[in-house]
């Protein structure tokens, strides 16, 4: 193999993403020096939160680049090592970008098993959106055991963990997902105590009725009406963990009419980016896996086929279209 193929960023979206805005190329394999690794990506995750490193704004991270490779969580092999903490064979999870190969100095990789744990999962469950639900439950919602807590975007990647997370400690679980195939899924397969499916038209109506004693703590992915609606139910110095807005990243405008339970209810709200937290992922990786590898711990995948489908699974991934952690598998 010579070649292989990676997908660059063409253009800027202007509103909603287009598979316009990406170009698919293929690539010369590349030679490494000391101390690098080629690896070849087996998987590759997508993520809500590459459509606002889209955007040349001011962001917690430097804009993705024109003409540059797409940024994205990767799993793959060791093919060849001229570092000696890896070896061939060696499974690793990294950020090599929407791309079959990838280059590394080690920094940032980190070995992984395949066993209990799925390769994919490492992406997932095990992964960046596993740790993005365990430190925004634990260490921002804080849950206590009888306490009522909410999560929108449910059936997701991120939103299923959390639910997952806060029964096994003891609080009521209520999610919030698109369609009755989904909200299904949410209390049958994951355990959640309630699911309101957002399209239905009731949230409002939906939402009291599973929030009988109110909300203590919310894990908010979408922002925009269905986040309002929770705040209003919101008890006394409840706490939100803001881990996305995927309402608005298209640029639509997300208005907040309930402000003022803010002041009424002296709620707290903290936004957080996880990778910002490192000190936090052994002991979050660590519960996860033995979880998921005991079985304790359930997530299902949406798996598109081949690089070329990327752009494709990415836009309909920001439309909902996917159910659970969405991957790309590459080889």
């Amino acid at each position: 193999m010579s070649t292989y193929q990676q997908i660059v960023l063409a253009s800027r979206p202007q509103g909603h993403v287009s598979p316009d805005n990406f170009r698919l190329e293929q690539a010369p394999v590349p030679s490494i020096t000391d101390g690098q690794v080629l690896i070849r990506n087996h998987y590759l995750s997508l993520d809500p939160y590459m459509r606002m490193r889209m955007e040349d704004v001011k962001s917690y991270a430097a804009p993705q680049a024109i003409g540059a490779v797409m940024v994205g969580g990767t799993v793959g092999e060791v093919v060849e090592s001229r570092n000696p903490k890896f070896a061939v064979g060696d499974k690793v999870v990294g950020m090599l970008g929407w791309s079959e190969m990838g280059v590394s100095d080690g920094t940032g990789l980190r070995r992984v098993k395949d066993g209990p744990v799925p390769l994919s999962a490492y992406l997932g469950s095990v992964g960046m959106p596993g740790m993005t639900a365990w430190y925004g439950l634990t260490q921002i919602m804080q849950p206590k055991a009888g306490e009522t807590i909410v999560v929108s975007a449910a059936s997701g990647a991120v939103g299923s963990v959390v639910g997952q997370l806060a029964k096994l400690r003891g609080c009521r679980a209520v999610g919030i997902a698109g369609g009755p195939e989904k909200c299904a899924y949410v209390i049958n397969e994951l355990g959640f105590d309630a699911c309101i499916d957002y399209k239905a038209g009731n949230l409002a109506q939906d939402l009291k009725a599973a929030t009988p004693d109110g909300i203590d703590a919310i894990f908010e992915n979408v922002g925009g009406e269905i986040f309002d609606a929770c705040i209003a139910r919101m008890n006394p110095f409840g706490r939100i963990a803001l881990c996305g807005l995927i309402a608005g990243y298209d640029g639509e405008p997300m208005v907040l009419n309930n402000l003022r339970t803010f002041l009424t209810m002296r709620l707290s709200m903290r936004g957080f980016i996880v990778s910002e937290h490192p000190e936090f992922w052994p002991q979050g990786l660590q519960e996860l896996a033995e979880l998921v590898g005991g079985g304790k711990l359930k997530f299902r995948e949406s798996v598109a086929e081949g690089l070329a489908a990327a752009p494709e699974a990415f836009i309909g991934l920001l439309k909902g279209r996917n159910f659970g952690k969405q991957l790309v598998k590459l080889s």
